[in-house]
């Protein structure tokens, strides 16, 4: 696990040097989906600090075990909005807003705990209809509306390209991410920063980099293969 996580790192920094950045400004997202809290714990251990859970019930089982470890925890799967109330008392950064409804949701959901709740919202960059997320044409729309909510703070945006064997191919996707991202700044939305992209797995994490990629999401390199 260890020597798995040291090697992710040293490809993410060699990546941004390759490309001149910082690479501080890049975070690993630790995709920790179906393996067990004693493995997560070992991640931890080896210096894991974000945690990426897709599944509410299962994350609630790993945060009621590991909730006191130094880890952020980001919420990177489809979230229904009937699980607002669990996922604002985990959660750090919840990467998969796609619509209003969830928006309001997680406000009231957060407003209840006195927490202001941080969001990404997921957009659908490249139209598939068995991917989650927002289509690009209606995504200024959804953060001025969700600009208006108290408790809930749009962050930036996430996306998950199609997958590809050959990782440049992915590369087109992870630009129109981050032109998305430059015309929203453009808009200056009260309350909204674009200082995150979550995009780039374990296939394509190094491309991501290349194109602006502030948090990674990488499981496989990590954990292995899944169950």
């Amino acid at each position: 696990m260890k020597q798995n996580l040291e090697r992710i790192k040293q490809r993410i920094a060699a990546a941004a040097i390759a490309c001149g950045r910082d690479p501080a400004t890049i975070r690993l997202v630790a995709v920790s989906k179906t393996v067990d809290a004693s493995r997560v714990a070992e991640a931890i251990d080896a210096g894991a600090d974000i945690l990426g859970e897709n599944y509410i019930q299962e994350a609630r089982k790993k945060f009621s075990a590991l909730g006191g470890r130094p880890v952020q925890w980001h919420f990177i799967g489809h979230l229904q909005s009937n699980k607002a109330k669990y996922a604002v008392q985990m959660f750090d950064l919840i990467h998969s807003l796609d619509s209003i409804k969830l928006a309001e949701a997680l406000d009231k959901a957060a407003q209840k705990i006195n927490k202001v709740q941080n969001l990404l919202v997921q957009v659908n960059i490249s139209r598939e209809e068995t991917k989650s997320g927002i289509e690009t044409a209606n995504v200024i729309d959804l953060i001025a509306q969700v600009s208006q909510l108290e408790n809930v703070r749009v962050k930036g945006l996430m996306t998950m390209p199609p997958f590809f064997n050959a990782p440049e191919q992915a590369r087109p996707f992870f630009q129109r991410l981050a032109r998305l991202r430059e015309r929203i700044v453009e808009h200056r939305i009260p309350g909204v920063s674009m200082e995150e992209l979550s995009m780039g797995m374990t296939g394509d994490f190094e491309v991501a980099i290349a194109e602006g990629a502030t948090l990674v999401r990488i499981g496989t390199a990590i954990f292995g293969a899944r169950q």
